[in-house]
């Protein structure tokens, strides 16, 4: 529930108001709150009881395409690089059990978001053309407004907007170039 410092409630009020500002309705967004799972960039998450609540929200909302982070988590933060170890080993395997080999599952992609090293990652726009030469199976160039929309969409997450998610802001290549691979 992005409970780090005790600022769960604001930062749940901050998510739905940054997936407003990208046209994400709050119906479809789904906060986990559990004891095990706190946030905290130094806790590894249990992949197990991960997976299962992952795995059980795909099959909620019918979801044949997650995009997660890779095992480098973006930023090193280890919640994150939980989220990509329960996706790959527990969740993504019996995704790929074809439709009518699974009991109920359907087929589900995997798309995970490169990490990349430090001066690539506040090189900003620069780093299209390093990411169009590198492989990849999709790569995703915003444009000036959906990045302006990103933007927007970050700046609602006051309650963590610290001096370095500002210089994000201003320099990332997230907010303009993304390179994906699927799992």
């Amino acid at each position: 529930s992005g409970n780090y410092y005790n600022q769960g409630e604001i930062r749940k009020k901050e998510l739905e108001q940054s997936c407003c500002v990208l046209g994400i309705p709050a119906s479809d967004v789904t906060v986990i709150d559990h004891r095990d799972l706190p946030d905290d960039p130094a806790v590894e998450w249990d992949p197990q009881l991960l997976a299962t609540l992952v795995l059980k929200h795909i099959k909620a909302k019918n979801i044949d395409l997650v995009l997660t982070f890779d095992a480098g988590g973006v930023s090193g933060h280890a919640n994150h690089i939980s989220l990509y170890t329960a996706v790959r080993y527990s969740v993504c395997k019996p995704l790929w059990v074809p439709p009518w080999a699974a009991a109920g599952l359907q087929g589900c992609r995997v798309l995970v978001l490169e990490s990349v090293n430090l001066c690539r990652k506040y090189i900003s726009f620069l780093d299209v053309l390093i990411s169009c030469l590198l492989p990849r199976d999709a790569l995703f160039i915003l444009t000036e407004e959906e990045t302006e929309q990103a933007k927007r969409a970050m700046r609602c997450h006051r309650s963590q907007l610290l001096w370095f998610r500002r210089l994000y802001l201003l320099c990332s290549r997230y907010l303009v170039v993304n390179s994906l691979r699927l799992l």
